[in-house]
């Protein structure tokens, strides 16, 4: 949505893509041109991509380690057309577990966890298309997202515990708004088969980002317990986050896009989420 507004905006033609039927009328609300397809059983209109600018924003789907939307997306273009450029929203999970360790675009892809897996077969599948075709391909490798909205508030608010800080693993974070000015102009600027690491380029521990959120809201801070204890008290999913630890470089964004970062630090960034 802060995308479709911003190319609205440049007075840009929009069309957003979605699966259901309340995320059609959401579009519609705010003004939004809006077509819905459900990738996970259908296929677009023909036609309907050919030339376009794409933003494929589509989750993976939720088993396995291949994504099947966005396999099933690439065999819908010769039918549905083929767009002249896409740019694929990835994750950083897509470097697994680099031990702490600074991480440019060049470093060695080993996802541990099927998530990233799976995002790693849409990168993959999306650049044998661009091989074959020529199309145009641009990977944000997309830390995490935070933003209005965006903050564990909850998860303070129930007292869920975190990991010692000096036991925590680093993590890394981006602004929504901050994406949104980043995704358009790699979709502008970016050389054709680009990655870019997209982060404040501040890591921090994942407990350190806890306890900021806790101070800046005026929330009790979460209760620490150690590594050992985890295991028994934390989710699968919270767990599977603790087990990887990278600090991202962003100094290749900086340079090629020229982007000049909003909130280039958590501590600048909470003030316009909260």
């Amino acid at each position: 949505m802060r995308i479709a507004r911003q190319c609205l905006d440049r007075r840009e033609a929009v069309v957003g893509w979605v699966r259901s039927e309340a995320g059609l009328a959401r579009l519609q609300e705010a003004g939004l041109a809006g077509m819905r397809c459900d990738l996970a059983r259908e296929e677009p209109p023909s036609g309907v991509l050919e030339g376009v600018r794409l933003f494929h924003l589509v989750p993976p789907v939720e088993q396995g380690v291949e994504d099947a939307h966005t396999r099933r997306l690439v065999s819908s273009f010769d039918r549905a057309g083929q767009p002249k450029r896409i740019l694929y929203m990835s994750t950083t999970g897509v470097y697994g577990d680099c031990r702490g360790e600074w991480v440019d675009e060049g470093w060695p892809t080993r996802p541990t966890v099927d998530r990233s897996r799976r995002r790693l077969d849409a990168e993959e599948t999306l650049r044998r298309w661009s091989h074959d075709t020529g199309g145009e391909l641009v990977v944000l490798r997309v830390s995490g997202i935070y933003g209005p909205g965006r903050l564990p508030l909850a998860r303070l608010r129930q007292r869920v515990p975190m990991v010692r800080p000096e036991e925590a693993p680093y993590s890394n974070r981006i602004h929504v708004d901050d994406l949104v000015r980043i995704s358009l102009a790699a979709m502008d600027k970016a050389e054709d088969g680009a990655v870019f690491n997209v982060s404040d380029g501040n890591p921090s521990t994942m407990t350190d980002y806890f306890i900021q959120i806790a101070d800046a809201a005026g929330l009790p801070r979460p209760p620490l317990i150690p590594m050992s204890e985890a295991p028994d008290q934390l989710s699968a999913g919270m767990m599977s986050y603790m087990s990887e630890s990278r600090r991202l470089s962003n100094r290749k964004l900086l340079d090629e896009l020229g982007v000049e970062l909003i909130y280039p630090s958590l501590a600048e960034g909470l003030r316009s989420a909260l």
